[in-house]
Parts: C-alpha cells; sequence; structure tokens
C-alpha cells in the first residue's frame, strides 16, 4: 500500500472510501428508517439501536482517509491548544474592564454627536 507524503497515512483506493461512505450513509438511514418504523417498540429499544447503529457507523466511517486526517487534524490541534499559554484571571479581568469602558466611551460619544446632529437638522426643517 503506498504512503501519502502529505499526511503520511497509507493512501487507501478512492472505490473502496467510496464503498466505506456509502455503508455509513446506509447505516444511518437504516438508523432513521428503524427509529419510525419500529416506533411501536420501547424507546429505549429504539435509542439502543440507533446507538449501536450510529457507533457502527462511526466505526466504518473512522476506517476512511479523510477521517483518519481529521482524527489526526483534532489530535494536533488539541496538543497546541494545550501549548498555549493562556492569560491569568487578572489580566483577563483587567483587558474585560479596559474593552468595556472603551466600548462606553465610543457608545457615549456617539450618542453626543447623534444629539448635535438631531438638533442640528430639527433647527433647519423647523
Amino acid at each position: 500500500m503506498a504512503v501519502n507524503p502529505k499526511t503520511g497515512a497509507a493512501a487507501s483506493s478512492g472505490a473502496l472510501d467510496r464503498v466505506k461512505w456509502a455503508v455509513v450513509f446506509l447505516l444511518v438511514a437504516a438508523a432513521i428508517f428503524g427509529n419510525w418504523w419500529l416506533q411501536d417498540l420501547s424507546l429505549l429499544v429504539r435509542v439502543l439501536g440507533v446507538l449501536g447503529l450510529a457507533a457502527l457507523a462511526v466505526h466504518v466511517l473512522m476506517q476512511t482517509v479523510r477521517a483518519r486526517a481529521l482524527w489526526e487534524m483534532a489530535k494536533e490541534a488539541w496538543a497546541e491548544i494545550r501549548r498555549v499559554v493562556w492569560p491569568r484571571r487578572q489580566e483577563t479581568l483587567s483587558t474585560t474592564m479596559i474593552v468595556l469602558l472603551t466600548v462606553l466611551v465610543f457608545a457615549l460619544m456617539l450618542w453626543a454627536l447623534d444629539s448635535v446632529l438631531s438638533w442640528f437638522v430639527q433647527g433647519l426643517l423647523g
């Protein structure tokens, strides 16, 4: 099996991936249709059936090249989130207060400008 140089993952045939996607689609459709068709059964039985089919669909989906690449990207993103130095609580609060104060000042300036322009237009129109 060839290796994809960009992802380092083993390249799967496009036809096999299409079959896997079709199986996933059919499993999801079967879960929806089965839930509707078997509405006379207990809710617990239907929920367990839908969850079982969903788990099977996710398992098949994770065998595709795109899903594996997405999973790798998600793991890398999570690792990057852990490496970020997040601001402390005090920094967050002080930045929030600065933003709120700035918004308040600009809101007051816009209100004053609107009042002056409104007074000016009323004076012109009578």
